[in-house]
């Protein structure tokens, strides 16, 4: 996300920490460099030059003196780039939620419908999806084909040609769900025909939420998608989606901002769980290298269900392992991500080499653990070191999965490797996800931002 601008960013706060005097030349330099950067994430050319404005006018302060100089300044940087960003703003559920999500064609707004509705049926909320979009082809299909693939409740009427009829329909079926969350219409433009359907449907449904989504790659266009949804369709916050393929994402983070819409979330990939929530100084402590730890350990909980996770964290701090937990873990970390965007938020790993597409290399050998584990026993899967005892057993299980002896013994690496970090690690704190907490995260942080070259 945002990388050139991330870079540019951490440049220049290293060339101010480590400047000797913080002379015209060093400061002006600084300055275009930041404001090549910004117009290039597509920041409004005013909202630059108002920041950088700001930070000339600070560089050369007579009241600050030697390093508190350096000191305030990048603090002024820091504090400016946060008021870019706006303020923060979390979707709070309530005991009901009903929410409706708004937007143009190509926003890709049923895509995060379901993305959100994973989200929070992680977390324990009971989740059903409407398709009420009746206008696009194929959009009540989508919904559909991605509710059933992420297990999602979801209500479509593929004849109903009325979305307000077809609401009206779903209704007495949406009684044991806490929080649905509402497909409606696109179109081109926000037209009378979409509004008016919108707002009649509104004044049905009630929402409890309406949100707009809107892709990052409009830039500064942001500014006035979401001044006319928010002024015409009442919307009370917004997600910004594919904040990783564009360079634009800063002029569609800033204008919403600009214009008091909140971002609620901002959506990184593909994936179901490519979704995270939006706050501007994890967002802003990311691009200048510091990491982002709170967002990882939320991204972790999106991987698995609040079942699994207590299941595992009670075998955690029991210090016993089965393989299938194993490979559970192992399958979880995979759907995190590429490593590069995991390695963004842990502090100290921001620079550490390490090979590209590490996780997503694991995929084939996940596969092969899996059918290894059906190839095995009951016993065997939860007392592995049979296995090592007696190596006929090996033998047997890996022809049984078909696959060699070297895949056998890579899964039981990983097992060992996973134990002894449980056994070395009986003070480790383990948070509610089933992994290490915040605290322990920042120690193998540290340990491993001293390492130069790391072997995988």
């Amino acid at each position: 996300m945002l990388e050139k601008l991330g870079e540019v960013l951490r440049k220049a706060t290293d060339r101010i920490a480590n400047a000797i005097f913080l002379d015209k030349n060093l400061v002006d330099s600084i300055v275009r460099d930041l404001q090549r950067a910004l117009l290039e994430a597509d920041v409004n050319v005013i909202l630059v030059k108002q920041l950088t404005d700001k930070i000339k006018k600070s560089a050369v302060d007579e009241r600050i003196k030697g390093i508190e100089k350096k000191e305030h300044l990048i603090k002024v940087l820091h504090d400016e780039l946060l008021s870019l960003l706006g303020e923060t703003k979390k979707l709070i559920l309530q005991k009901e939620n009903r929410i409706i999500f708004l937007g143009l064609y190509g926003a890709g707004k049923t895509t995060t419908i379901a993305k959100i509705g994973d989200y929070f049926a992680k977390r324990g909320n009971k989740v059903a999806l409407i398709g009420l979009d009746v206008h696009r082809p194929a959009a009540k299909e989508q919904l559909q084909q991605l509710a059933e693939k992420n297990k999602l409740d979801c209500f479509v009427n593929f004849e109903e040609k009325n979305a307000l009829r077809a609401w009206k329909k779903f209704k007495p079926q949406l009684k044991d769900y806490n929080l649905i969350l509402v497909d409606t219409a696109g179109r081109h433009t926000l037209d009378k025909e979409l509004v008016n359907e919108i707002s009649t449907l509104s004044k049905e449904i009630n929402p409890t939420e309406s949100i707009l989504v809107m892709p990052a790659d409009i830039g500064q266009a942001a500014k006035k998608q979401a001044e006319e949804f928010k002024n015409i369709l009442k919307i009370t916050g917004v997600i910004i989606t594919r904040m990783d393929s564009t360079a634009k994402g800063g002029g569609a983070l800033t204008a919403c901002a600009e214009t008091k819409a909140p971002v609620y979330f901002i959506t990184t990939g593909e994936k179901i769980n490519d979704i995270e929530e939006f706050d501007p100084k994890s967002f802003l402590s990311r691009l200048l290298g510091m990491g982002d730890l709170q967002s990882l350990l939320e991204k972790i909980k999106s991987v698995t269900d609040e079942g699994k996770q207590e299941k595992l964290k009670k075998q955690m701090e029991e210090g016993r392992l089965s393989l299938d937990d194993v490979i559970e873990q192992v399958k979880s970390m995979n759907s995190l991500g590429g490593f590069e965007k995991i390695k963004s938020m842990i502090p100290g790993l921001g620079k550490a080499k390490i090979p590209e597409n590490l996780l997503e290399n694991q995929q084939a050998k996940i596969t092969k653990w899996e059918h290894i584990a059906k190839s095995m026993t009951p016993e065997e899967k939860a007392n592995p070191e049979l296995l090592k005892k007696e190596t006929s057993r090996i033998s047997r299980v890996a022809k049984g999965a078909g696959v060699s002896a070297s895949d056998m013994r890579s899964l039981l690496k990983q097992y060992d490797m996973l134990n002894e970090m449980i056994k070395s690690g009986s003070s480790m704190d383990i948070n509610n996800s089933g992994m290490p907490s915040q605290k322990q995260m920042m120690k193998l942080a540290k340990k491993f931002g001293k390492v130069k070259k790391m072997r995988f």
